[in-house]
């Protein structure tokens, strides 16, 4: 191939792409003017049927692994519990949930916007990452009840970027995070963190770390060297 042949279909590749990414961007926005509309309608429904809608419908999701045991991908063993979308739903979902205390170690509860899976590679999650707090197991249920009932109530400031919470019960300890969009905004990145500090009303004593989930695909670990503290 003459080098003026593939200088021009370079040339033509190049502004290929930032046409695409154009194409793109419509698109994206469409799918969210979608959704917002289909929840407006789920809210609108809900409160002519005299219930109390919630911002957003939430999914329950349960992990439960056997320790030692060569079983399913951490994808398989997420298993969807339950979804409600009104104030009186969650309550009948919640009096009927398991409280810490009770669950056998290492398990997990996700409780996650619907349409966001609780995996780091969900394309809400992929560029986010978490806070994570680590409690002894004598406080975790009033810490966790605290948090559910905080997320459930869009209390959290930043809170569309927020994408859900999990509680990991583990041996020792157990230990509380809070997954968002945007690793990399470090303004609502903070901000999130006081506001967590502060409707949960977090003794001094306790440490917050922070880890985007890009690093935990990198060394395949949820709450190990996290980076950022505070």
């Amino acid at each position: 191939m003459e080098p003026a042949v593939e200088k021009k279909e370079a040339e033509q590749e190049e502004q290929q792409l930032p046409q695409a990414r154009k194409e793109d961007a419509p698109a994206a926005a469409a799918e969210e003017d979608e959704a917002d509309s289909e929840e407006t309608e789920r809210r609108n429904r809900d409160l002519k049927a005299g219930l109390h809608p919630l911002r957003r419908k939430l999914v329950l999701w349960y992990t439960r692994r056997t320790p030692g045991a060569r079983s399913q991908s951490y994808e398989d063993n997420i298993k969807k519990i339950i979804d409600f979308s009104t104030v009186e739903s969650f309550w009948v979902c919640y009096c009927h949930l398991a409280r810490p205390s009770s669950l056998p170690s290492p398990t997990d509860l996700h409780l996650f916007k619907d349409g966001i899976r609780p995996l780091w590679e969900d394309p809400a999650n992929q560029n986010g990452g978490k806070w994570i707090i680590r409690f002894k197991k004598a406080v975790s249920g009033r810490f966790w009840e605290d948090l559910v009932l905080v997320l459930v109530g869009d209390q959290l400031e930043y809170s569309d970027d927020v994408c859900g919470v999990v509680l990991s019960v583990r041996f020792n300890e157990d230990i509380l995070s809070v997954w968002n969009r945007n690793a990399s905004d470090h303004q609502a990145v903070m901000t999130l963190r006081d506001s967590i500090k502060r409707h949960l009303k977090l003794p001094h004593s306790y440490l917050m770390e922070y880890k985007p989930h890009d690093a935990s695909r990198r060394d395949n670990s949820s709450y190990r060297n996290t980076w950022l503290r505070g």
